[in-house]
């Protein structure tokens, strides 16, 4: 287990899924705080979600990725369970920042996938890092997590770290735009998804 970083503000957020505490920690970027959202009291088996910031999806719903969806559905399975964390780590477009991801949206226009379009831009495939949620994790206390994910690079992650980890399958319905997308992620990415014709 690495350093523990103190959070720099809690406050309460109520939401239409119920009230969450929002806590901001400091991450990579002085000027980007990571941020977990968090519902009931941290003890025992935790369900857990750590999603990267997407402008697009989370906030604009755009329907070109499942980000948005996938928020909405852990906020609503952790309301369901009535306790949970939402780590938000502050890494768009895997890692590449919001205007690149934007220049790989029109690469994917012209027929490139997210992986080609981020390689043509120059960078990796995934620039993605979960060091900021280990840190979180390991400030708030939890040990044993269920994870809602379909990618097994953060279930690798965090069990290299000492967390006990359960994968709990995380998918949105596709839609038209994004079914590319989500065959990219599943081929491409080892992402376990099932994308339907």
């Amino acid at each position: 287990m690495g350093e523990v970083k103190e959070p720099l503000v809690e406050a309460r957020l109520p939401t239409k899924y119920g009230t969450f505490r929002i806590i901001a920690f400091p991450g990579d970027n002085s000027d980007k705080e990571n941020l977990a959202l968090v519902m009931g009291k941290v003890e025992g088996e935790i369900l857990i979600r750590i999603h990267s910031e997407c402008f697009t999806g989370d906030v604009l719903h755009s329907m070109r990725c499942d980000c948005g969806e996938q928020l909405d559905l852990a906020m609503k399975k952790i309301s369901k369970e009535g306790k949970g964390i939402i780590i938000y780590l502050r890494q768009e477009g895997r890692g590449i920042g919001l205007v690149n991801k934007l220049k790989a949206y029109n690469l994917q226009d012209d027929g490139m996938d997210t992986v080609e379009a981020n390689i043509a831009l120059g960078f990796n495939a995934e620039m993605r890092r979960y060091g900021g949620a280990v840190e979180i994790l390991e400030n708030l206390g939890v040990k044993e997590i269920k994870l809602m994910t379909n990618n097994p690079a953060k279930v690798e992650d965090l069990e290299k770290a000492g967390f006990e980890v359960k994968q709990i399958s995380h998918s949105a319905e596709p839609n038209e735009e994004n079914k590319n997308y989500l065959r990219t992620k599943a081929s491409k990415m080892n992402h376990k998804l099932e994308i339907r014709d």
